[in-house]
């Protein structure tokens, strides 16, 4: 088999693997080096589904021992086999840095002959392009679970980020569609590669320590193969934040690409809309001062298919607002649907000058068609506007959903064919308790 055909092989079995994401690393090009890393992002061309890369997305070799259901790539699967030698690999790369193809690597691999050994093969192409073709760009790469403690550490040292997929969000999940893996060797090298940043940033005032992992890791779960609620997934991503010290946990909308039993029909749509839903809850729990239990609990387990994360919060807490927006604490006006984070500083920082008026809030870039209803100036509301739950519900629904507003006249369930019967009703009585709560 040519380079050629193992590229076309091991890139596609690549694609499933999510890695739009900014470099985080700023580092300079180096005299007689080649690339440099920038950190406000790699990205600058977009694949086929939307997504934002200028990685060389690949893996070592697609053959794996495990046999995962959901993946494309299990050993029961009868797919075209492929393996790079750690010497084509960077021979590659280099030679796709040099025609300006990708400005850096993201690495992947099925498990072969053991974790170690595949672990060893990741080490080499990595010092290859490191040590022998002086490569400085970015490079991403996923830890093997269950790989030596050592060479996860020595992983560490040469590439700027590295994740371990956690896959899927419980134990039962785990052990249902991939009884191969435990949690324990997925949470084992995040506890290590968390520990090797915190020892590097100890060293940091020494200029010549070796640096580890210095944009840090992440984690990818896949969404929709499994039975698992919106809240189990939500509180799993919580606990990893503030345990391992994540830069970001991905969601990946499952595609039904395998047959079987254990998991959905090869006709079933990817939840998309679900995926979307989470990222949104995720800026939330990031960004926001948002806790899992606070936007789902044991009673409502699922995130709103009409309305993100915010804006339900927000209806389900009427009781806090309208907030005078010259004296509501910072924390409070990032609740508010239509104010950001910048938003938010911004008023702060402008009201200490002079009262603020809904014109002004215009212009500090706050999204009046949300927040109007939540804000209150000087103890009024805006000029003209008539605060009615369907009119507050509107502002804050989708287009494809204005039709299905309970009580009104709907002429257009043609937008809805892809739809069944049930989900047109259980939409209406989610809407019919959001109007309830205005």
């Amino acid at each position: 088999m040519d380079l050629l055909q193992k590229l076309e092989i091991l890139s596609d079995a690549a694609k499933y693997d999510v890695a739009c994401t900014s470099s985080g690393v700023q580092r300079d090009g180096v005299k007689g080096a080649l690339g440099s890393a920038v950190s406000c992002g790699i990205c600058h061309s977009f694949s086929a589904d939307g997504r934002c890369i200028s990685l060389l997305k690949v893996l070592m070799t697609n053959s794996c021992i495990y046999d995962c259901q959901y993946c494309v790539n299990r050993r029961s699967n009868d797919s075209p086999r492929a393996a790079f030698t750690p010497r084509e690999l960077a021979e590659l790369t280099i030679q796709f840095y040099r025609r300006n193809y990708i400005e850096g690597l993201f690495l992947s691999s099925g498990v072969i002959k053991s974790p170690d050994y595949t672990c060893e093969r990741m080490i080499e192409t990595v010092r290859l392009l490191r040590e022998e073709y002086r490569f400085y760009g970015y490079i991403h790469a996923k830890a093997i679970p269950g790989a030596d403690e050592a060479l996860i550490r020595r992983l560490g040292l040469l590439v700027d980020r590295m994740s371990v997929n956690i896959e899927l969000p419980s134990q039962q999940s785990l052990q249902l569609l991939a009884p191969d893996k435990k949690k324990e060797a997925i949470l084992g090298p995040m506890g290590l590669i968390k520990a090797g940043i915190e020892e590097r940033a100890d060293l940091v005032r020494y200029r010549h320590a070796p640096s580890f992992v210095p944009a840090g890791q992440s984690t990818q779960m896949i969404i929709g193969a499994t039975p698992d609620s919106d809240y189990q997934i939500l509180s799993l991503t919580e606990g990893l934040y503030r345990k391992y010290r994540l830069k970001r946990v991905f969601y990946s909308a499952y595609l039904p690409i395998n047959e079987g039993a254990l998991l959905p029909a090869l006709d079933t749509r990817p939840p998309l809309l679900r995926e979307h839903r989470l990222y949104q809850a995720d800026w939330l729990l990031r960004f926001y001062g948002f806790r899992a239990h606070e936007l789902l609990d044991e009673e409502g387990q699922n995130l709103s298919l009409l309305l993100d994360p915010k804006c339900s919060w927000a209806l389900a807490h009427m009781e806090f607002f309208p907030l005078e927006v010259n004296s509501a604490p910072y924390e409070m006006l990032l609740r508010v649907p239509g104010v950001g984070v910048k938003s938010a500083q911004k008023i702060v920082a402008a009201r200490r000058t002079g009262r603020l008026d809904f014109d002004a809030l215009k212009k500090i870039g706050v999204v009046l068609k949300r927040a109007q209803y939540f804000l209150l100036c000087s103890g009024r509301r805006r000029e003209g506007l008539r605060f009615t739950p369907s009119g507050a519900l509107r502002a804050m629904m989708s287009e494809r959903c204005l039709d299905m507003l309970p009580g009104e006249k709907n002429d257009q369930l043609s937008l809805f064919e892809d739809s069944n019967i049930a989900e047109i009703q259980a939409m209406r009585k989610e809407l019919t308790s959001c109007l309830a709560r205005i």
